[in-house]
């Protein structure tokens, strides 16, 4: 049986699970922004713990690649590097939107309902990509700023489902489409990494550890201080 550790960092939630092919053996997980570093160490080790597990019992370590959070996926992804790197194990990366169309496609049973994962970016534009109710992509990663314009085209034709931390804001826009349905309560998860990431070790789909980087989409652009 093959065991996984996974790692969620790419938004406010800071997540951390274990999983075996169909199943998440321990989870561990705070939505709460700007606490990734001083909590992912603890969370890791509080779930190899539950289960009385080594960290050396673990076939490979999977993270939430982005895009989403330039420090939120900094942090997730020297983690992972870090433990394969200590432990000699293989990296896996699973693509943050495509990791919450797995997550809400396993939770929902209409396949006619098209998933719309959004991250919030700045102001109103969102990471986002278009998947099938089964998790199938249907539209590339891109940033999108969000007006009424926005998706017209496929909302004309066919339910959506808005979610994610990016869609509460677009509602009032994209609302207006009677075709539009939106879920403001979804958390991304390290549980969501669990499809891609067996597949990808099955396929022995791997990240070079020294060389990967996260997915960013977009150049960091630093605040202003107060």
């Amino acid at each position: 049986m093959s065991l996984i550790l996974q790692i969620e960092t790419a938004t406010t939630a800071c997540s951390v699970a274990i999983a075996s092919q169909n199943e998440i053996l321990a989870v561990k997980e705070l939505n709460q922004r700007n606490i990734h570093a001083e909590v992912i160490t603890v969370f890791i080790e509080e779930v190899f713990a539950s289960l009385k597990m080594q960290y050396v019992d673990i076939d490979a370590v999977a993270v939430s690649s982005g895009p989403g959070s330039y420090t939120g996926l900094r942090i997730g992804v020297s983690t992972a590097k870090g433990l394969c790197y200590a432990l000699d194990k293989p990296l896996i990366a699973v693509e943050t939107l495509q990791a919450m169309a797995n997550g809400m496609a396993n939770s929902i049973n209409d396949e006619d309902l098209l998933l719309c994962p959004m991250i919030d970016a700045r102001r109103m534009e969102v990471y986002t990509a278009l998947f099938d109710g089964k998790g199938n992509r249907l539209q590339p990663t891109t940033a999108e700023i969000i007006d009424e314009h926005s998706f017209a085209s496929v909302l004309e034709q066919q339910k959506v489902l808005f979610f994610g931390d990016g869609a509460a804001k677009c509602q009032e826009v994209l609302g207006k489409w009677s075709n539009a349905r939106f879920e403001t309560d979804f958390i991304n998860s390290a549980k969501h990494l669990s499809k891609g990431a067996f597949e990808a070790f099955s396929s022995q789909k791997f990240e070079d550890v020294a060389y990967f980087e996260p997915f960013y989409l977009k150049d960091f652009i630093a605040g202003k201080k107060a």
